[in-house]
C-alpha cells in the first residue's frame, strides 16, 4: 500500500469548491449546467497561455526541422492525454513513428488501470528517459495537473541535464514542473466541479494546449498546406475519399485525374498535387526534400522557375486544366 502523505494545500486541482458542496443532492440538470460550466472556465483558462505556447512553438520548431524527436510524459489521466495527443500526429500528419517518444509512469499496464507508486517514482522516470538518449535538438513536454507529480518532473529535468527542450504544462501556478522546465505553460483551472477529479476541467485544459500546441507546431512544419492535412496517411476506405476530395478541390481536377495522380505517388497527397502540376514522381520527391517537406515552399518554386522559362513546367500553364 502506497504510504499516506499530508495532503498539500497548495495543489489547487486538489482543493474542495464550496460551491458544490451539495452537488449530489442537486437536480441533475443543475449538476449538468455546473459541470458545463467548468468546462467552459477550463477553455477560458487557456487563453492566458498562449503567449507561453507560442514561445514554445518559437523554441520547437527549428530543433524540430534538424530531425529532433518528439517526447510525451505524464502520469495517470495526464500521461494519458499527452499519449493520445502524440499517437494522433502520425496517422493526422505522417509524423514519423520513430520520432516520437512516449513515456507514460507505469507504462502500457497504467493505460487501462492505475499502477501504485508509478508516478511517485522519479528513478524510473529518469531511467525511462535516459534510455532513449536524448539530444538538444529532441523536444520533451510534460503534463501534470498538480505541476509536482514526480515521475514527470524527473523525466523532464533528466532531459533537460541533456540539453532537450522541456516543455511543462501545469494547471497549478508555482509548481516544480513549471520551474523545472525551459517554458512552462500555466492554465490555472483551480478546484475541480468533483474535488480532485482532473480528468474534468484540468483535463480539459491539458487537451486544449495539446491541441493547439502539436497542431500548430505541425502548420509550422510543412504538414499542411491551404488547411488541409496533405502529410495524412492513407490507411482506410474513408482517408481514401478524403485524400481524393483533397487533390479535386486543391487542384482543380476530376476524381479520375485525382485518383490516377494518388496512384502514381504511391499514396502521398503532397507528391500527388505536384503531379497534378506537371512533375514526374522523382521530380516532385527531389522538389519536396529541396524544399524541406513543405508543399508551399515547392509550389512558388515551381511558380518562379515557370515565370523565367525553366524548370519541368516552364511549357506549361502554372495551374493544371
Amino acid at each position: 500500500m502506497t504510504t499516506l502523505q499530508t495532503p498539500n494545500p497548495l495543489i489547487r486541482t486538489e482543493m474542495q469548491d464550496p460551491r458544490y458542496d451539495g452537488l449530489d443532492t442537486w437536480p441533475t440538470n443543475t449538476v449538468l449546467e455546473a459541470l458545463l460550466e467548468s468546462q467552459l472556465a477550463a477553455t477560458a483558462s487557456v487563453k492566458a497561455a498562449l503567449p507561453d505556447m507560442e514561445a514554445a512553438i518559437a523554441q520547437a520548431v527549428p530543433r524540430l526541422e534538424r530531425r529532433g524527436r518528439l517526447f510525451y510524459v505524464g502520469a495517470g489521466t495526464s500521461g494519458r492525454i499527452g499519449l493520445q495527443d502524440g499517437v494522433e500526429l502520425i496517422p493526422t500528419y505522417g509524423w514519423p513513428s520513430e520520432r516520437l517518444v512516449l513515456l507514460l509512469a507505469g507504462g502500457e499496464a497504467a493505460l487501462f488501470s492505475p499502477v501504485e507508486g508509478a508516478e511517485d517514482d522519479e528513478e524510473e522516470a529518469q531511467r525511462a528517459i535516459t534510455s532513449h538518449n536524448p539530444k538538444a535538438d529532441d523536444v520533451v513536454i510534460g503534463i501534470a495537473a498538480s505541476g509536482g507529480t514526480p515521475y514527470t518532473c524527473a523525466a523532464l529535468a533528466s532531459a533537460r541535464f541533456c540539453g532537450s527542450l522541456t516543455i511543462g504544462l501545469s494547471c497549478t501556478p508555482g509548481a516544480r514542473l513549471l520551474a523545472e522546465t525551459d517554458v512552462g505553460i500555466l492554465t490555472e483551472t483551480g478546484p475541480e466541479v468533483v474535488a480532485g477529479s482532473t480528468r474534468m476541467k484540468a483535463g480539459t485544459a491539458q487537451k486544449i494546449c495539446l491541441n493547439l500546441l502539436s497542431t500548430t507546431l505541425m502548420v509550422r512544419l510543412g504538414h499542411t498546406w491551404r488547411g488541409h492535412m496533405v502529410d495524412m496517411r492513407i490507411v482506410n476506405t474513408k482517408l481514401v475519399h478524403r485524400a481524393l476530395r483533397m487533390i479535386t478541390q486543391l487542384t482543380d481536377c476530376s476524381d479520375e485525374q485525382a485518383q490516377a495522380a494518388l496512384l502514381k505517388a504511391d499514396g502521398s497527397i503532397k507528391l500527388a498535387i505536384l503531379l497534378r502540376h506537371g512533375l514526374e514522381p522523382a521530380q516532385g520527391r527531389m522538389l519536396l526534400r529541396l524544399c524541406d517537406g513543405h508543399l508551399r515552399r515547392a509550389l512558388e518554386l515551381l511558380a518562379v522557375q515557370a515565370a523565367r522559362g525553366v524548370g519541368p513546367t516552364a511549357q506549361q500553364s502554372q495551374t493544371v486544366s
